[in-house]
């Protein structure tokens, strides 16, 4: 690493504000050739809404009419984000259905951007975004860059994701070896009379097991437990 890269780690595991982690991650944005950056979490509550948590050293008032305008809901960056890995590059196609959107963002000297996301097992998605207003991101200075990118956003999710509030899901029993085997043949679409079978336990421990699982998750039904025991991770 780079010695920047290693003063930015060290004052990090030294701060407890998460504006003070967004100042040092600016930093680091910097020296990669950005001018200000954003971070936000994308914490999704089974399965129908999500709290969206933001952090940013972009203008002031470019901050507060993203909010007003319900921006979040359009941007197309951030629905890339939660759906994929991949970086996004900010141009005028990717902004072409929102085009009131990219012509305001442009107003407050956010012309050029590069975004990426970071998933959680969790269900958790953190999104780095950084920005400068002018000068194009080239190939040459993405693939040249692109180690530090996104060691950069690893690292802001590393550091701000838990600065931003806990996951709904820290809290949660941990299921039993047993309780995991009972939804893994659920999710498959076996019966409780024939997971009793495949397992040699009779069906009313089956049926246990499954209500413990969804009072362990706070699930409304079977159904909902085997998402949201997916959705964990549990399952795997």
């Amino acid at each position: 690493m780079n010695d920047w890269t290693q003063d930015v780690l060290g004052q990090l595991s030294e701060v407890n504000e998460a504006s003070q982690a967004l100042e040092l991650i600016q930093v680091a944005a910097r020296h990669l050739g950005f001018e200000s950056c954003a971070y936000g979490l994308r914490v999704l509550f089974p399965f129908t809404r999500f709290e969206a948590r933001m952090l940013s050293t972009y203008d002031a008032q470019w901050n507060r009419r993203y909010l007003e305008q319900g921006y979040l809901g359009i941007d197309p960056t951030a629905i890339h984000g939660s759906r994929s890995r991949a970086p996004v590059i900010w141009c005028d196609d990717v902004f072409r259905d929102t085009p009131q959107m990219w012509d305001e963002a442009r107003s407050f000297g956010l012309r050029v951007g590069w975004a990426q996301s970071v998933f959680d097992a969790d269900g958790r998605v953190g999104m780095l975004s950084l920005a400068r207003s002018s000068e194009p991101l080239t190939a040459a200075e993405l693939r040249t860059k692109d180690p530090l990118l996104q060691w950069l956003a690893s690292t802001a999710h590393r550091v701000l994701s838990p600065r931003l509030g806990e996951s709904p899901w820290l809290e949660l029993a941990p299921l039993t070896s047993r309780e995991v085997e009972v939804m893994r043949w659920t999710a498959d679409g076996k019966t409780s009379e024939e997971i009793a079978i495949i397992l040699d336990i009779s069906e009313r421990t089956v049926n246990f097991h499954v209500r413990n699982v969804m009072a362990k998750l706070h699930a409304n039904n079977k159904s909902s437990a085997v998402a949201l025991s997916s959705r964990l991770g549990v399952l795997s």
